[in-house]
């Protein structure tokens, strides 16, 4: 076909489908390929079909969310597709300190946590029955009292919903008619995405799907069709990138149009986008290009009509595109929480609520709470939803739209937490091993009440296991890994940035090589982002005699010299000295510094949040209420910053615990903490333990861990300090409950020793080595944890 005839058929295809005509196999195949005007116009009409859809649906301009918890019951499966990094063999596991399936108390801890967050939404996710393959998981499910995967993930979504109110959408892979009907009455929806109706992928060697069974398009256009027939509320859809041809996708999409034209079941399509992930047989493979992915979203809202939520997720696009994703004619974003990790994608964390729905407004529509099922399903439970669920699902939906409603009504948990215990044996104990086991037990379970409920603990039990030791502090370590691992996920991160330490700040040059001038600034900051910094922290007060408008001249020099460096800039201390010193407020000093280029403030300037530790160990610092002011007043005026506490020195473990229950205070009226950092303070002030003949590593594990459990749905990241413990505790303490590196602190070449940390350096190649040894992905951020845009 010439272009004069393809422009031909596109202007056709494209004049159909304005006119509302049902668009078949062949001509979703000529809109695929729209390009220049055709392309336009392609999303244009879809983007007009979903303002049609969304009109007929009673909510005009309004775009859907689900805010959810994943669970990953177990990562493993009997399947082997060539792009999956969600998947673990039961030797990996191992090497993980990670169990065979999460246990019921892991559940609830994750489920609880993501209830008080206001999450509606538990997604059960896992891989497809992993007892055919593997005897360990087998040996697991007979041990636990489970004759299947299946059986326990319809036991852990009753049991969810029995101690949360949360709604289970259940994921679990390929299931027959039977245990379709099995799982309906404890999950109002689910769901498994068809991928791709391409039998090539699944039948030649080397490609995606070849060897797993349950990737076969057949059985699972069996299983959207066995789900249509069940009346559940189904999710399902394609990936766009993963070596098919357009003529797939497009088949594809009408496949499910099919399925959906006989039964009405499906509740939403996902046009989800393939990224490639290191150790993969696809990692070499190109991300699905955005034209094509455009394109692909643009013609699944044609082919599937207005009525249809047509889903992208918007954590596998970077933000600045995703206005483009709203103009080809999404409706849904999907699942977002607000807790826990995309354990499918580790390396693409989900976009704080708020900036979602900024980019929403943004792109002209207004973001919506939706529950698990889509409100059409919900509107009509009768028809759609298991009788046994019907006043769980009326609980969380408005009765008019069928949307989440407003607030989130609390559950009262009637179950203790600790009583669900993994069926084992018994055995007959000396009275010494008696008392020693019962009090292993209590510091388990205390540990168990920490990670599920931490604000129900009193100040009393958290210092109980700051004390903790041996067994009981190998515990507390495990239990507080489990919800790293639950929450944020398995990828280990770090920002490769550089220090400037302002306090060398000179008005000419010395011989000094801690000193720097203005023109140096300019090209520390110009040689950080050629080296591929993205971040300058520069902290410090300026000398005396220097002019207050210094620290705005830093931050303007570096932000001219690398208009792309993300500068973190100024501790409350410095804020605090700028605006006195130049006779400002404190919120016009902060204004000012965002006006110069600050990006976000580091929280440090502060030891431990106490006036006597203070007066002992900082009497030069802030004083507490003060450096509480200057960081309230910074998230007010919209930065985020870190938190710190600095430790083993003169506190006591009540001030540690005092400290980071303000923290928590803070975070819960601002939420402007990204993260936590725990740092020793190395002598000869510090070096102190907290329990004497305790060994420093076990003092920072017990650090590490209980800084987990007491931030866990608060502060988010809790970041290991390498430069203070060095690279092999480091590793130790990212299994203590860490997830974050911090920075590579380069050096650069201009005026390297003007930096804090200077001469300590963690190169990228590195830090990904230090991950892979903890076999955990390996993740390079930006300051904000978000995605880094490479040029």
């Amino acid at each position: 076909m010439t272009s004069i005839d393809t422009a031909t058929a596109s202007a056709r295809v494209l004049d159909a489908a304005a006119s509302g005509a049902r668009i078949g196999l062949d001509d979703a195949e000529t809109l695929l390929h729209a390009e220049g005007p055709d392309f336009e116009r392609l999303l244009e009409i879809a983007a007009s079909l979903r303002d049609e859809g969304l009109a007929a649906a009673g909510r005009p301009g309004v775009i859907t969310y689900s805010r959810k918890a994943f669970l990953p019951l177990t990562t493993l499966c009997r399947d082997r597709c060539h792009y999956c990094v969600f998947v673990d063999t039961p030797g990996q596991l191992a090497k993980l300190h990670k169990p065979m399936y999460m246990s019921a108390e892991q559940v609830l801890t994750v489920a609880r946590q993501a209830q008080a967050l206001g999450c509606k939404e538990a997604l059960l996710t896992l891989g497809d029955r992993p007892e055919d393959r593997w005897p360990a998981a087998r040996t697991w499910l007979d041990e636990h009292g489970y004759a299947s995967t299946l059986e326990y993930v319809a036991a852990m979504a009753r049991l969810i919903t029995a101690e949360t109110g949360m709604l289970a959408h259940a994921n679990p892979g390929v299931m027959s008619r039977d245990e379709l009907d099995a799982m309906r009455p404890v999950a109002p929806s689910m769901g498994m995405m068809l991928e791709t109706t391409s039998r090539r992928l699944y039948e030649e060697p080397g490609q995606v799907h070849y060897g797993s069974p349950d990737k076969d398009p057949d059985v699972r256009l069996r299983v959207i069709e066995d789900a249509g027939a069940a009346r559940i509320p189904f999710t399902t859809g394609i990936l766009v990138g993963i070596c098919e041809t357009v003529h797939d996708r497009a088949e594809s999409l009408v496949a499910i149009r099919a399925a959906h034209e006989r039964h009405g079941h499906v509740q939403e399509v996902i046009v989800q986008n393939f990224r490639a992930k290191p150790g993969t047989a696809m990692r070499g493979a190109p991300d699905a290009e955005l034209r094509e992915y455009l394109a692909t979203i643009a013609v699944a809202r044609i082919v599937m009509g207005p009525r249809m939520r047509i889903q992208v997720p918007p954590n596998l696009t970077d933000a600045a595109e995703l206005e483009l994703l709203v103009r080809a004619g999404i409706d849904d974003w999907g699942g977002v929480s607000p807790l826990t990790a995309d354990h499918v994608n580790p390396e693409r964390p989900w976009p704080q609520i708020d900036d979602l729905a900024a980019h929403t407004a943004a792109a002209g529509y207004r973001l919506a709470e939706r529950l698990t099922a889509h409100p059409e399903y919900v509107r009509d439970a009768a028809t759609w939803i298991d009788p046994a669920l019907h006043d769980a699902v009326a609980a969380l939906a408005d009765p008019v739209t069928g949307l989440a409603a407003d607030a989130h009504r609390s559950v009262q948990n009637s179950a203790d937490p600790h009583a669900i215990r993994p069926h084992g044996p018994v055995t007959t104990l000396s009275l010494t091993d008696r008392r020693s086991s019962e009090h292993h037990r209590r510091v388990e379970a205390l540990a168990a009440a920490a990670a599920s409920t931490p604000l129900a603990l009193d100040d009393g039990d958290w210092e109980r296991l700051l004390r903790a030791t041996g067994p009981d502090l190998d515990a507390l370590a495990q239990t507080a890994d489990d919800v790293r691992r639950y929450t944020v996920g398995e990828a280990v991160s770090i920002v490769v940035n550089r220090n400037l330490t302002t306090t060398g700040f000179r008005t000419a040059p010395e011989d000094d090589a801690a000193t720097f001038t203005l023109d140096d600034v300019a090209a520390i900051a110009a040689d950080a982002a050629e080296l591929g910094a993205t971040e300058l922290c520069i902290q410090g007060r300026v000398p005396d005699a220097a002019d207050p408008a210094v620290y705005l001249d830093i931050v303007r020099a570096a932000r001219a010299a690398a208009p792309g460096l993300h500068l973190h800039a100024y501790r409350p201390q410095d804020v605090r000295d700028f605006a006195e010193r130049s006779g400002l407020s404190l919120d016009d000093a902060l204004h000012a510094l965002r006006d110069a280029g600050v990006n976000t403030v580091p929280g440090t300037g502060v030891k431990v949040l106490s006036e006597r530790v203070r007066a002992f160990v900082a009497p030069g610092d802030l004083e507490i209420d003060r450096w509480i002011e200057g960081i309230t007043a910074a998230h007010r005026a919209g930065f985020r910053s870190t938190s710190v506490l600095f430790y083993g020195h003169v506190e006591t473990v009540a001030e540690r615990i005092a400290h980071l229950r303000t923290l928590r205070a803070i975070q819960d009226e601002t939420g402007g903490f990204a993260e936590f950092v725990p740092i020793p303070l190395p002598s000869p002030a510090g070096g102190v333990p907290l329990v004497d003949g305790r060994a420093p590593l076990d003092e920072h594990r017990a650090m590490v861990a209980v800084s987990r459990l007491l931030l866990n749905g608060s502060i988010r990241h809790i970041q290991i300090p390498w430069t203070r413990v060095g690279r092999e505790a480091s590793k130790t303490l990212l299994q203590s409950g860490g997830d974050d590196l911090g920075g590579t602190l380069l050096d650069g070449r201009v005026r390297p020793q003007a930096g804090i940390e200077h001469g300590q350096e963690l190169p990228l190649p590195d830090a990904a080595a230090l991950a892979s040894h903890l076999f955990r992905p390996f993740r390079q951020r930006a300051t904000d944890y978000s995605e880094v845009r490479h040029a």
